[in-house]
């Protein structure tokens, strides 16, 4: 017995040693990635940190974190103010300075090994992708604009087969700059690139649909989120006592049950606000007598107050409700239950290699993607929910179809919606 046991301790330290031998290079320099990436929760500016440096760094870090939430918030509502366009612009640079921050954990991981093209192969993947998904909104939403204009006829017709050439491309470059011995570290490149741009990428495609189809479909989960945020941090900092996750040991159950029963009284409140304005309420479209894009419309069922009949302990009472409050429900539990799982999953992200932030660009916050993992994950959501439960055939995108078939095929359409709206009519 003994000797089985000394034969076994000797396999287990020769284990460890050959897994010391194996540790691959970008493992090794870890720590020194972790020295490399900016920290933004370490980040303060001079004038604040000399006002709060005789406070305890607990509540420094409060403060710090309570300031820049209030510009951020600030920051929200002007661009809400400044109209659908302000969004999807913003959508478009924070998507951008999210993949600049992942896309740099990478480049810092394998620039030890001084591989070729990584960063522009990288970029050109990104606006590729862009081209494919943006492209795809505008078909979608303007088609029927866009195919009266001739030399733009084209870039419609053939919008997806350029995307794949331009895809393609990038592919033959990737392939021809493969180098020998370097061959797995590039290939993880690639899929680093291609994860980043899924997550990426296709989310702010999704954030883009949801705003067209009402900017209360946009504003209101992001709300939920930022609330849900804000006020976990709130609970667990003043209540916090026992661990949520060991991914985030400063996460509380404390922090996660209030942050969950806050955000589903704001989404209610902040619902019932929103419903009342055609400025929040009505799907975006392209208006060809005014030339621009229309957010006037005769509010649907969704935002027209109902009257609904309750019965509580014998006693009835009718009260009026806009449907869209049940379905901000829905969106306040995702976002207080299935949410923070997208910071979560950030966090063990950040932990594998060590560093406590993506960036540094908000002071007591870090990057743009330590705020912006969650939301990532509720744009998809809402996208998934509008299309299950609430969106309807939409006729711009009939119209984009139908002007992309053949004329006779176009005339049977004339005239099989003739027969039919004049047997309606008559």
């Amino acid at each position: 017995m003994a000797e089985i046991r000394l034969r076994k301790q000797e396999a287990d330290s020769s284990d460890h040693i050959d897994s010391e031998e194996e540790k691959l290079p970008e493992e090794k320099f870890v720590d020194e990635l972790a020295n490399t990436i900016p920290q933004g929760t370490d980040k303060t500016p001079e004038i604040l940190d000399s006002a709060l440096k005789d406070l305890p760094d607990r509540w420094k870090n409060w403060v710090i974190r309570g300031i820049f939430t209030w510009i951020m918030i600030c920051g929200f509502a002007l661009i809400i103010y400044g109209g659908p366009l302000a969004l999807m612009v913003t959508t478009l640079l924070v998507q951008v300075k999210c993949f600049q921050e992942i896309i740099s954990i990478g480049y810092q991981v394998y620039r030890i090994h001084g591989l070729p093209w990584f960063r522009s192969l990288s970029w050109y993947f990104l606006l590729t992708s862009n081209y494919f998904f943006y492209g795809e909104n505008l078909v979608d939403y303007f088609g029927v604009v866009i195919n009266r204009v001739e030399y733009l006829k084209f870039l419609v017709t053939y919008h997806r087969f350029l995307s794949f050439a331009l895809y393609c491309i990038g592919f033959v470059w990737f392939v021809l700059s493969l180098v020998k011995k370097y061959y797995m570290k590039q290939f993880s490149l690639f899929a680093w690139t291609h994860v980043s741009l899924l997550i990426v990428v296709t989310q702010s495609y999704l954030i883009i649909q949801n705003i067209f189809e009402g900017l209360i479909w946009f504003i209101v989960p992001v709300s939920m989120i930022i609330c849900n945020d804000v006020m976990a941090y709130m609970f667990g900092f003043f209540f916090g006592k026992t661990p949520l996750i060991k991914l985030s040991p400063k996460k509380t159950w404390e922090g996660f049950i209030g942050g969950g029963f806050a955000t589903v009284l704001f989404g209610l409140l902040f619902s019932y606000i929103l419903c009342h304005y055609q400025y929040f309420v009505c799907p975006i479209v392209y208006s060809e007598k005014l030339g621009s894009m229309s957010m006037t419309c005769q509010p649907s069922y969704l935002f027209t107050p109902q009257d609904y009949s309750l019965n509580v302990l014998g006693i009835s009472k009718t009260i009026s409700v806009f449907p869209f409050i049940w379905h901000s429900i829905a969106l306040s539990l995702f976002s207080s239950i299935i949410g923070p799982f997208g910071g979560f999953f950030a966090s063990g992200f950040k932990r594998a290699f060590k560093i406590k932030d993506f960036g540094d660009m908000i002071p007591g916050h870090g990057g743009i993607m330590d705020r912006f993992d969650c939301q990532f994950l509720m744009a998809t959501f809402v996208n998934v929910y509008i299309s299950s439960f609430i969106r309807t055939p939409s006729p711009s995108k009939l119209l984009t179809q139908i002007y992309n078939l053949k004329p006779e095929q176009q005339l049977q359409i004339y005239s099989a919606l003739k027969e039919n709206l004049f047997g309606l009519l008559h």
